[in-house]
């Protein structure tokens, strides 16, 4: 028996080459470090509501109407109630203090100056209004 080192080319090899394993294993890794979330899922917890205020009395929408012609004072409504131009302020203020969700629609009349419907405008800012929409006569005939 005589040992051969290697150099003969019908030597038969003994070891199994891991390379290629390797590189698979590798490959398998990042793969699934990808597809796996980062992001920890919590426990699904159901917490406390704070309890909802009654506010059955007041409308889902308020609409604030300015009814008038130019050069006259206008008239002002929330929904159908009537309000002098200081009133309108204070009671949007009144309105929305209690209320989740804050949108406010104004209808003006097409007679008026837009001045005056961005004066409503900006009481509904003032009075903490987060969303403002503008109701228009092509709008108000799809309803």
């Amino acid at each position: 028996m005589s040992m051969n080192g290697g150099t003969g080319t019908k030597a038969a090899v003994s070891e199994i080459n891991v390379t290629p394993l390797i590189d698979v294993l590798l490959v398998l890794l990042i793969i699934f470090m990808v597809i796996v979330p980062v992001a920890p899922k919590g426990m699904d917890a159901l917490l406390p509501q704070p309890p909802k205020q009654h506010v059955s009395d007041l409308p889902d929408t308020i609409v604030v109407s300015v009814v008038g012609k130019q050069g006259e004072a206008p008239s002002y409504r929330i929904n159908q109630d009537s309000f002098s131009k200081a009133g309108v302020e204070s009671k949007l203020q009144q309105i929305f203090a209690i209320r989740q969700e804050k949108v406010m629609f104004v209808k003006g009349d097409p007679n008026l100056n837009y001045s005056t419907v961005a004066e409503v405008i900006n009481m509904g800012h003032e009075a903490g209004v987060d969303s403002i929409g503008i109701i228009t006569p092509k709008i108000e005939q799809a309803d």
